[in-house]
């Protein structure tokens, strides 16, 4: 699930805000409010917010002119604008000047969970600094000193100012959005816009608007103007999770901006100027890419212009033992330990292990053993058994699921195990769920209604067991 947020809601409607106060609260979140659109206002540039949903008519100032008050004192902060059918063309104009999004009246609930959610993990991304080597377990961070990550930190500092593209490469599970949010946090455009785009999360279809923006009537569905997310970013920086995976049109488009730093809205003429810093990343072998037509060359040494390589854990098994501690401090008082510990052995088998899944699996994998020790110090069999539950989910979707159900019930003759019915319904649940996220590339509204369950149950199931929107597996960028 996403992070609590503290929301400042601005509505003069009693209905309304009973209605969202409700409803975010049962979310986890804090929602303050304020009935006009100045005092309203006053109190977001006043005090820390992670989100501002405001109506668009409000007595004292109007939404539109909040949005873009707010948005010049405070250019991080996400805010989402609520309308009526009648008045979306204002909506529009509220996004030019800095609107994160807008909702139309009356709103879908799951639609509003969703967005909420995304604009303030989209504020996190830009508030929370990313530490660098070392760092407090209540922050991301870049865990390491061994020298390949000490490189690593030298080239974040001598990229992070300079006006140039970033590509960030490496194997799934490795860090890459942290490196982007770390560029973006020691630049000179820290106090704009950043936003992430997953590439690989967004259906092929959708993708190109998401980017650019679309005209009224554009395409079939397109029944308002939408701004796109590199307008949203102007001044800012944007980042492009994935981007092996966008198909040639969007290649060319995305050439475009780098060249002339201008778009073209789907559907549109008009030419609109963006300054917006692009950092990308990607798993993908972009070399055999370009050999077999799949990726654009020119595209390629656009982005290229700086390079950096993330090792896989294997590489630098001596950070293993920060990353745990790292780990346990983030998610021990989350899970019921505040103080939690783990045996010197069990530090030192998880550092023998090949972790195909990278920085990614073992953060699973310590989460698994804090809820095995149950507040107890974590042992070798606690580690054993979480890893062994990472491993047969992984045999599962390479082997028939009747093997891998045999090889766990010989184990219970063995005398080895006594939670196959457990491990066996958490394994096809997984497989079920990773699947239905892939072959819905990405969409969990659409994999949420083939499996006849709901977004959020959906949106739940996917933070459980480690999937990423758009993978097979836990183990992505």
């Amino acid at each position: 699930m996403n992070a609590a947020a503290r929301i400042l809601l601005i509505e003069d409607d009693s209905g309304i805000t009973d209605t969202l106060q409700r409803v975010l609260a049962a979310e986890g979140h804090e929602v303050a409010i304020e009935k006009r659109g100045d005092d309203g206002l006053a109190r977001a540039i006043k005090d820390p917010f992670n989100l501002v949903i405001t109506d668009l008519k409000l007595p004292g100032l109007n939404g539109l002119e909040l949005v873009r008050q707010l948005h010049a004192a405070k250019p991080r902060l996400p805010i989402i604008l609520v309308t009526a059918f009648g008045t979306t063309e204002t909506a529009i104009e509220a996004m030019k000047v800095g609107a994160y999004d807008y909702l139309l009246k009356p709103f879908d609930i799951p639609q509003l969970i969703e967005l909420v959610g995304k604009a303030a993990d989209s504020n996190r991304r830009m508030s929370e600094p990313v530490g660098l080597g070392e760092a407090s377990p209540s922050r991301d961070a870049l865990v390491g000193r061994s020298q390949a990550m000490q490189e690593i930190y030298k080239e974040i500092g001598r990229v992070a100012s300079k006006p140039v593209t970033v590509l960030i490469r490496g194997e799934t599970g490795t860090g890459k959005e942290l490196i982007a949010r770390a560029i973006y946090q020691h630049s000179g455009r820290a106090n704009a816009p950043f936003i992430a785009i997953n590439c690989a999360a967004i259906p092929e279809t959708l993708l190109e608007s998401e980017l650019f923006g679309h005209e009224r009537g554009a395409f079939t569905g397109a029944d308002a103007k939408r701004i796109g997310r590199f307008e949203q970013a102007d001044h800012g920086t944007i980042f492009l999770d994935e981007i092996g995976d966008l198909t040639p049109g969007t290649q060319a488009k995305l050439l475009r901006v780098l060249q002339e730093k201008t778009l073209q809205r789907l559907g549109g003429k008009e030419t609109i100027a963006v300054d917006v810093r692009i950092v990308a990343a990607t798993h993908r072998d972009l070399e055999t890419a370009i050999c077999e037509k799949q990726f654009r060359e020119d595209l390629y040494y656009r982005l290229n212009v700086v390079a950096i390589t993330l090792p896989p854990l294997r590489h630098r098994r001596e950070d293993i033992p920060d990353l745990v501690r790292y780990f346990l401090g983030k998610h021990g008082p989350d899970l019921g330990n505040a103080n939690p510990s783990i045996h010197p052995e069990a530090v030192e088998f998880l550092q023998s292990q090949s972790w195909p899944g990278n920085v990614r699996e073992l953060e699973n994998v310590m989460r698994k053993a804090l809820l095995a020790a149950q507040g107890y110090t974590i042992t070798l069999d606690h580690v054993r058994a979480a890893l062994n539950k990472n491993s047969g989910e992984a045999y599962s979707a390479m082997r028939p699921f009747g093997e891998y159900v045999d090889e766990l019930l010989a184990a219970a003759c063995r005398e080895e195990t006594t939670d196959i019915h457990a491990r066996v319904l958490e394994t096809a649940e997984r497989e079920l769920f990773a699947r239905a996220i892939q072959q819905a590339r990405g969409n969990q509204a659409k994999a949420a209604r083939w499996l006849g369950i709901s977004r959020i149950t959906m949106k739940a199931k996917l933070v459980q067991f480690g999937l990423h929107p758009g993978q097979e597996n836990e183990q992505t960028s």
